[in-house]
């Protein structure tokens, strides 16, 4: 019998309501051993998610402000859990020791992780299960990177003396023992950390829908549900636009080998999306797996004659841009041609600076920025196997009168990526989606 180890999103622990149906959701499978939560959620539209709250008592604290008022709907909104669960829990005394130390403490990350933190109590008392802080046994080292290896050792040998326990997502500790957070992705990371050094059969990453879709349902109406997809295309997704589950949540189970299932919380018959590890343990799927991607791009194009044959000068185009601390995105290129794709954030300040920089060490015929591309990469493990799938691609945009401003395919043909004009975007988007679907 496997380990499965359950992350539940800041909707899915929103209220005691949204508190049961996880309760169920975890009893209902007894291999359902660790359960990582987030802080509580909105519960509606125009309410304020905790994690939110914590960081603006931070901030007037900061100010010098009185943050009463504040801290009170914190404190209001987990007191409402507890007396709709029929908990006896008192959490008066660590709340108000929490409050403290925001006031005290310069230390934005301890008062952000008192949402996850509070949140992991209460499931445990309400679930029966052990407590584990997360402070104790994920951290990271004097540079504030994640130390995987020491939190794997550690937590591992934790876990084993737990027949069940709830992990709270979001921090970790410095070497001092100091609160850390994950910047990004945090309550999906810890519960990827969870599953790695509990040796788990699957990660069940629970939120609020059935799964990834091939598209941004904001652009294509009802888009069809991705049944399973590899690491390697969820990285692609991810890094284009895809917002499911962030790309930084997937190391620590891709590398073990763990795969992940993405379920929905409010539809738990719902099977969602497999990840796993080799295209051939995916289910069979059409010719691509998803479409995303992003706005506010620009595509910096040099021409000069004989470029292929004159040394260095690709790694001159480079430094520039590393001297003026700007990244690049995407790099195709031709004979005479070289083409960098950066986005416009990153570039708008130091434009004139980096066209002149370039003309003095490169020398170029020409050299043109051309702002406001939008990136789309159609994505597929199977997209190798498929003869005529950039022509079908490429007539769907020309049918859809799509101008097509740059193309890009990597050598292990996962993705086709194609530059248009912005406001083309969401059309192209479409007309891909509707070509494949």
């Amino acid at each position: 019998m496997g380990i499965k180890v359950a992350k539940f999103g800041g909707s899915s622990l929103a209220d005691a309501g949204q508190f049961r149906r996880v309760k169920e959701i975890l009893l209902l499978d007894s291999e359902r051993k660790f359960v990582v939560p987030s802080a509580p959620g909105r519960r509606f539209k125009e309410d304020d998610k905790v994690t939110d709250l914590l960081y603006k008592c931070f901030r007037l604290a900061q100010a010098g402000e009185n943050i009463d008022e504040c801290f009170g709907l914190i404190k209001g909104r987990y007191e409402e859990i507890i007396r709709d669960l029929g908990l006896s829990l008192d959490l008066t005394d660590r709340l108000m020791e929490a409050k403290e130390k925001i006031v005290k403490d310069n230390n934005p990350d301890y008062a952000a992780s008192r949402g996850e933190y509070f949140n992991g109590i209460i499931l445990a008392e309400y679930m029966g299960w052990d407590f584990i802080d997360s402070a104790e046994f994920i951290k990271f080292d004097k540079k504030g990177r994640f130390a995987s290896e020491w939190t794997n050792e550690i937590l591992s040998e934790e876990l084993k003396k737990h027949e069940h326990a709830v992990i709270p997502g979001f921090y970790g500790s410095w070497p001092d023992g100091s609160v850390k957070t994950f910047s990004r992705g945090g309550s999906d990371v810890t519960g990827a950390i969870v599953s790695r050094a509990a040796g788990a059969e699957i990660y069940e990453n629970w939120t609020d829908v059935d799964g990834f879709m091939m598209a941004d349902p904001r652009i294509v109406e009802n888009p069809r549900s991705i049944k399973s997809l590899t690491y390697r295309e969820l990285r692609e997704l991810s890094y284009m636009g895809a917002s499911v589950l962030h790309e930084d949540a997937i190391f620590p189970v891709r590398k073990a080998g763990i795969p992940t299932n993405i379920r929905n919380t409010n539809n738990p018959t719902a099977k969602g999306t497999m990840i796993m590890l080799n295209p051939e343990d995916c289910e069979s799927t059409g010719t691509i797996t998803g479409i995303a991607g992003h706005k506010n791009f620009t595509l910096l194009s040099i021409e000069k004659a004989m470029m292929n044959s004159e040394l260095g000068f690709g790694r001159r185009v480079l430094q520039v841009l590393e001297e003026f601390g700007v990244s690049f995105e995407h790099l195709p290129t031709g004979i005479d041609t070289m083409c960098v794709i950066i986005a416009d954030s990153d570039i708008e300040k130091y434009h004139d600076q980096i066209i002149q920089r370039i003309k003095e060490t490169c020398e170029p015929d020409s050299i043109e920025l051309t702002s406001g591309i939008a990136l789309i990469a159609t994505v597929g493990h199977g997209m190798c196997r498929k003869r005529g799938t950039a022509s079908r691609l490429f007539r769907a945009l020309a049918v859809a009168d799509v101008n097509v401003r740059m193309i890009d395919q990597g050598s292990s043909e996962l993705n086709i990526i194609v530059g248009v004009d912005g406001e083309e975007f969401e059309k192209a988007v479409s007309a891909i989606y509707y070509e494949f679907a």
